[in-house]
């Protein structure tokens, strides 16, 4: 029960790594908003975490600095506080360097750096306020580490989730805040029949394949699953990580090492 009685707010949190942490923060003692801009997936989450008063579902748009604000207001008023925030909503798209639209570059920079930077923004200052500090855990990606030919916003959007982390972990510490990240490396996440076919059209691929062929490369063995995060994602939200300040920790396998 290293979460006994704390609030977590967990964006993008209606479906995999998300839906995983939520889980196993309840088992923890916490009590958890899953907060989500998909309504359907957010009753589906709720049901599957048994619905009992330590869980509530809030619709988040990160996009839009209002529906941060409500969600913020709406978990202060039901629970009485902020005490972990996962930062965790992201969306992924791919093409050519050539090819990437105005519309895509916005897209992904607009959810997963500027939506993920003011909702650790409005975050933290409730947790300011309250005086009690706090974790934050920015969600970042291997793809954050190296460049990739066809997936270079995706990158790019995720090395600042990293830069962020570094950021506003130095900026957030001397309030008691600590602020660190988790970086995936591939992850069976419905997302991966997403990925896959744009794989399979850029690199004229066969369905399936680009999938197989990932897992086959992950040192470990097989691709990560949602659960293989839950480990990290309560360490650095406990108190085992409070001298642990703005880094990134690679949950991944062994695909990287830094």
């Amino acid at each position: 029960m290293k979460l006994q009685d704390r609030v977590a707010v967990i964006t993008g949190g209606a479906r995999g790594i998300g839906l995983a942490i939520a889980k196993r923060y309840l088992a923890e003692g916490a009590r958890v908003v899953v907060a989500d801009i998909d309504l359907n997936a957010i009753d589906d989450a709720v049901d599957q975490l048994a619905g009992d008063d330590r869980v509530k579902g809030v619709h988040l748009d990160v996009c839009d600095s209002r529906s941060i604000a409500a969600m913020v207001e709406e978990t202060v008023r039901h629970f009485g506080g902020i005490d972990i925030l996962v930062n965790n909503a992201a969306v992924f798209d791919m093409a050519p360097v050539l090819d990437v639209s105005e519309a895509s570059y916005d897209r992904q920079f607009g959810v997963n750096v500027k939506g993920a930077f003011f909702t650790l923004q409005a975050v933290a200052r409730v947790m300011v306020d309250r005086g009690r500090g706090g974790k934050i855990i920015n969600m970042a990606s291997q793809a954050g580490r190296r460049g990739e030919p066809l997936v270079s916003m995706y990158c790019a959007s995720k090395a600042a989730m990293i830069s962020l982390t570094q950021s506003c972990g130095l900026a957030l510490i001397e309030h008691g805040i600590n602020v660190n990240g988790i970086a995936p490396g591939v992850v069976d996440t419905p997302m991966w029949e997403e990925v896959d076919a744009l794989f399979a059209r850029y690199e004229n691929r066969p369905l399936g394949e680009k999938k197989r062929l990932v897992g086959e490369a992950v040192p470990y063995g097989r691709m990560g699953r949602p659960e293989d995060h839950v480990g990290a994602a309560v360490f650095l939200a406990s108190d085992d990580s409070g001298y642990v300040v703005a880094q990134t920790l690679n949950v991944d396998g062994g695909n990287w090492m830094s």
